[in-house]
């Protein structure tokens, strides 16, 4: 017997099914995988009267009875958890505005003999366009309850409540047999019989605004520049709004977990190799983590409001154009939009897609998408090398993402990964003023999991990298020295290989940075800060902060706010950056980005100027994937293709470093120049060439996606 009733959410994809999640659980969800693969599944629960109930958000579908090789594995799982009945109600969210369409599927689920709870949602939607539906009739029609609702703005959804505590321990109702054993046309003719009786729609010839505003965005003129434009307010929002509340959280954590540490460690005299590898290692992890948390938020932040107020559908459709124009699945661009956010859901989110090479495809562009992670590191060196225009800087890295993206996928379709040529039908969803409620829980929910996901691999890796730079090739700890540490010696033997990218061999911890990036991108930083702080020897032997230093630091973080959001009115007046500024107080800038002042200072001497420190942003893009992506990409295909993208971005990532570095360099020494540009070109078609020769041995291998297992 289960422990409490099992609700499920149901319906069409745009119909506001999550938001209806939302509202029924509020933060009491948790986020997992359905049973044998990584498509992921929503639950959350929520107390009505004295009874808990479990709430389970299905992935959207329109049709139960779809061919299923028409289907994506999305829907797939959605029509296997049906038929299992493994559930004791659905509840059916329908949009209002559009009932017809969605009568298609209640009228399904009622002839399987579900009980079921139909939810009307966006009716507010619906007034504004003069429809006006008539509940009570539908209820009849229906045989079951219907709930009108607006569960963005929450109303209605105690009404759902009370119905759904009446209703869930009820039999199906019987008057769903009035719509089986009938075919496709006589469903159809049902419906509009319903819809006929119970909705009313006063039509007018004036345009709606939402269609006017799609004759501008969606124009063939104007839909690329407006998307660019967005794209570009997206980095700068980020990187400006974001950058004003870095020293607020880096101020507060460093007092907290640093100084305070130091302090308390050093009154029971403690070593002072143990007090660096607490305070700076495992405090000094936690305080980068706070320092991520306002520009990844604000990214969220802004993703969210683009996909509530319906412009990322249409974003998909705009980009569709010049993918098959290109010769590649429109679709493709669906998950690679969800890669900014991160590159794991992206790769997860191929599942949407209805051909296995098409999902092929779509995951092997996925890693390009320069995500959340990498912008930390993008800031950094911003603020370093290109401190007046650094969202330019950073506009441009995440439109070589999206090249490189393209450019792959049209290689591995010409050459390897053979898709199929399918229309392009996705659903615009009405657009949307986006609610203050949902955008929070959108970026909550995905601010908490990423953070979680990073501050774990930060802390871990700050850790180890203090530990390995305080402990010697002799097996002694060294509080001061790391010269002859076993992580500088690891370094200075790789450096080599990244000279021809403008890393010199004594910038060795730039390769050490590269290196805990395989773990995750974000530690990046982490990793840099630490190793450039201890290559200082003058920040030996220092004194533990006092209490009142600690009180300083939390009343500069707290200062630090207004003065940053009063300093945005220069950035909002020259927003490409016409204007280059070079940073005044370099002890300021070392907040800004959470870091020391000493890492912005070695920076800048031991990197080779604007050109290698870009060449080495090039690298961080497009070198291997995380160790958390390349989980997802064996668990949605197989080992090899984790090691095919794998190498596939390394080898493009160095030469296209090289190549950079060497261009700019050009007139330095150009026969030197023009010889690694030369063998970076052959290095790549034939790393390409190879691993498209291995590729053509599996990819006609059954079971490339793993089998739905629910």
């Amino acid at each position: 017997m289960r422990k409490m009733p099992k609700i499920s959410l149901v319906g069409n994809p745009n119909s506001g099914k999550t938001t209806v999640f939302n509202a029924l659980t509020g933060a009491h969800q948790k986020v997992g995988n359905w049973p044998g693969v990584t498509v992921e599944q929503k639950s959350g629960q929520a107390r009505i009267d004295d009874r808990v109930f479990e709430f389970i958000d299905l992935p959207g579908l329109y049709d139960l009875n779809e061919p299923e090789g028409d289907t994506g594995l999305d829907t797939q799982i959605t029509r296997k958890y049906l038929e299992q009945r493994n559930h004791d109600l659905l509840i059916n969210v329908i949009d209002a505005s559009c009932l017809a369409r969605s009568l298609f599927l209640t009228t399904q689920l009622l002839a399987n003999g579900h009980s079921v709870i139909v939810v009307l949602n966006m009716v507010d939607v619906a007034t504004s366009q003069n429809i006006n539906i008539d509940c009570t009739a539908l209820s009849d029609a229906l045989g079951c309850p219907v709930v009108p609702a607006n569960a963005s703005k929450g109303q209605g959804i105690s009404a759902l409540k009370e119905v759904v505590s009446l209703y869930w321990a009820s039999p199906a109702g019987t008057a769903g047999n009035d719509f089986t054993q009938v075919t496709a046309s006589d469903r159809y003719q049902q419906i509009d019989n319903i819809v006929q009786a119970c909705c009313h729609q006063h039509l007018n010839d004036d345009s709606r605004p939402a269609w006017q505003l799609d004759q501008l965005l969606l124009n063939r003129w104007s839909a690329f520049p407006i998307f660019l434009g967005v794209m570009y307010s997206l980095f700068l929002f980020t990187i400006n709004i974001g950058g004003a509340f870095i020293e607020l959280f880096d101020g507060i954590a460093k007092a907290l977990f640093v100084e305070s540490t130091a302090l308390l460690l050093s009154a029971v005299n403690s070593p002072d190799w143990l007090i660096v590898l607490i305070s700076n290692g495992v405090g000094g992890g936690i305080q980068l983590v706070a320092s991520f948390i306002p520009t990844i938020a604000c990214l969220f932040l802004f993703l969210s409001f683009l996909e509530d107020s319906g412009y990322m559908a249409r974003a998909a459709f705009i980009i569709d154009r010049l993918m098959v124009s290109m010769g590649l699945p429109g679709k493709a661009f669906v998950p690679l939009i969800v890669g900014f956010g991160c590159n794991v859901p992206a790769v997860m989110a191929s599942r949407t897609l209805d051909h296995q090479n098409d999902r092929l495809l779509s995951i092997m562009m996925a890693p390009f998408m320069s995500c959340g992670a990498r912008l930390t590191v993008y800031v950094l060196f911003a603020a370093v090398f290109f401190p007046g225009n650094g969202q330019n800087i950073v506009f441009a890295l995440y439109l070589s993402g999206i090249g490189l993206a393209l450019l792959t996928g049209l290689i591995l379709k010409k050459f390897l990964i053979k898709t199929h040529s399918t229309p392009f039908i996705l659903e615009l969803p009405n657009y949307h003023l986006p609610t203050a409620r949902g955008i929070y829980l959108h970026t909550w929910q995905r601010l908490k999991g990423f953070m979680l996901r990073a501050g774990k691999a930060i802390v871990i890796v700050a850790f180890l990298m203090n530990l390995l730079s305080s402990m010697g090739t002799d097996g002694r700890f060294y509080s001061n020295q790391n010269n002859h540490s076993i992580l500088s010696t690891i370094g200075k033997q790789i450096t080599p290989i990244l000279k021809p990218m403008g890393v010199d061999e004594n910038n060795w911890p730039a390769t050490v940075g590269l290196f805990t990036g395989l773990f995750a991108k974000e530690v990046v930083v982490g990793t840099l800060d630490s190793l450039y702080t201890r290559l200082d020897q003058t920040q030996s032997h220092r004194q533990p902060p006092d209490p009142a230093h600690i009180t300083n630091t939390l009343r500069e973080a707290m200062g630090s706010v207004p003065k940053n959001l009063w300093n945005l009115s220069a950035q909002i007046a020259d927003p490409l950056g016409i204007q280059v500024n070079e940073f005044t107080n370099k002890d300021i800038a070392a907040k800004e980005q959470g870091v020391t002042l000493t890492t912005l200072t070695k920076m800048s001497t031991l990197f080779n100027g604007a050109a290698g420190a870009f060449s080495y942003l090039l690298f961080v893009l497009l070198y291997s994937p995380c160790v958390a992506t390349l989980g997802a990409v064996i668990k949605e295909t197989n080992r090899f293709w984790a090691g095919f993208i794998m190498s596939w971005a390394t080898v493009s990532a160095y030469c296209i470093a090289v190549i950079f570095y060497q261009s700019a360099n050009f007139n330095t020494n150009p026969i030197t120049s023009l010889q690694w540009i030369v063998a970076m070109l052959a290095l790549l078609m034939s790393n390409h060439t190879l691993l498209i020769h291995l590729g053509r041995r599996v990819i006609h291998r059954p079971q490339l996606i793993p089998v739905i297992n629910c």
